[in-house]
This record gives C-alpha cells, structure tokens and sequence, in this order.
C-alpha cells in the first residue's frame, strides 16, 4: 500500500513540475517529443503506439504532447476536442522522420493501424493527399459508419 502511494505521489510531482516548465519556463517543445514506442497509447483509441511508421503527434499550446497510432486517429481528436493547437507530426510512412504540418501529404494505403488508410509522406507527392484531404477523408469515413 505504501508502494501505491509513493508511486502516486511522483506522478502527480512529475505532473506538476512538467505544467511548471512549461508556465514558467514557456517550455512548449520546439519539434517533435521522441515517443516511446509500443509504450505510449493512442490518445484518441488508447491502442498501443508500436507502428511508427503510422504515428502522429499533437501538441497542445497548454503544454500537452499527444501521441496517435494512426493519422485517422489524430484527425478525429481535431474533430472532437477541437484543442489549440502548437503543433502537428507526422512520422514518415517510410523513413525514420517526423513531418510537420507544412511538409506532409497523405499517400493512401490499404492497411494502417485503425484502417484509415492513409500514411505521412512528404508534400509535393505525387498522388498525395493534401493534409485537408486527408483529414476530410477520415471524416467522410466517420460518416460512413
């Protein structure tokens, strides 16, 4: 019992002091935050992040650092939460890279991690989706279900 508490404790001062940096410090992340994969969970699903090459990222301007398992995913969260935005990643479906918001297209592919079907390449792709297609894609799907 006592362990429980002690491990609650550190969370809750690793909580503060992270709001603490990022208030105090204006820490908000320039770039993107490196992801533990297979560790994190899906902030909009709660699966397991573990295919990099289909993971997203959001960065809040309250200091939050969301991760996604797939685009669809992070798409979905913009619908729902409507958060304020920092910034937006993509990983690269097939380099080890994050793409910011105006570097990325969506190629589509059969099958990501929540069958959204689309993947982050760069802009300027041929074939690609624009970062609005795509996210105009996922909520056509959305309706669809």
């Amino acid at each position: 019992m006592r362990f429980l508490v002690y491990v609650a404790a550190g969370l809750v001062l690793g909580a503060l002091l992270f709001v603490a940096k990022v208030v105090f410090a204006g820490g908000l992340p320039e770039g993107p935050v490196a992801a533990v994969w297979d560790h994190e969970a899906c902030a909009f699903c709660r699966m397991h992040v573990g295919e990099p090459a289909f993971a997203a990222q959001l960065q809040t301007k309250d200091g939050q650092v969301l991760f996604f398992d797939d685009p669809g995913c992070l798409f979905e969260t913009l619908d729902r939460d409507q958060p304020l935005v920092h910034a937006l990643y993509f990983r690269h479906m097939q380099a080890d890279r994050w793409l910011a918001r105006d570097e990325v297209a969506f190629a589509q592919v059969a099958i990501t991690p929540m069958g959204y079907g689309i993947g982050a390449v760069e802009r300027g792709t041929a074939g690609a989706l624009s970062v609005d297609e795509a996210h105009a894609k996922v909520r056509k799907k959305r309706e669809e279900r």
